[in-house]
């Protein structure tokens, strides 16, 4: 290795930059659509799991761009169930493992309606939220 010189290394940085969207990609419906998915990207595991379906059903519908929401008689049986074992919501979150906003959401009748999570309700309340009486 005797008469090779000083090895020197080139410690410039390196900026990467990243085109900004025009306003026609900003005005596509798949682009806004995806946007959507990906501010929702933080929910629990158990209700995102049905979250596909319900973006591809927004996706092909074009005149009705909303979700299905809690009924008010969903609601208030749930609120009404809670409310005769004696338990907070948090303590209601806690028996189906799920975390207390998702109680919150129900109640208030802000959260898409989810099979799994009715049916932890159900076997934790003791009571049928679902389907005939």
């Amino acid at each position: 290795m005797a008469g090779i010189g000083p090895i020197t290394q080139d410690w410039e940085p390196v900026v990467i930059k990243k085109k900004a969207p025009n306003a026609a990609t900003k005005k596509d419906e798949k682009v806004v659509n995806a946007a959507r998915r990906a501010a929702h990207a933080g929910t629990n595991k158990a209700a995102s799991s049905s979250t596909s379906l319900n973006t591809r059903k927004l996706d092909e519908d074009t005149e009705n761009l909303a979700h299905d929401r809690v009924p008010s008689e969903l609601k208030k049986a749930i609120v009404q169930a809670r409310n005769d074992k004696k338990l907070t919501q948090s303590q209601l979150a806690q028996l189906i493992n799920e975390k207390p906003q998702v109680i919150q959401e129900y109640e208030s009748g802000k959260a898409i309606p989810n099979q799994q999570i009715l049916t932890k309700l159900e076997r934790a309340l003791g009571v049928k939220l679902r389907g005939k009486k």
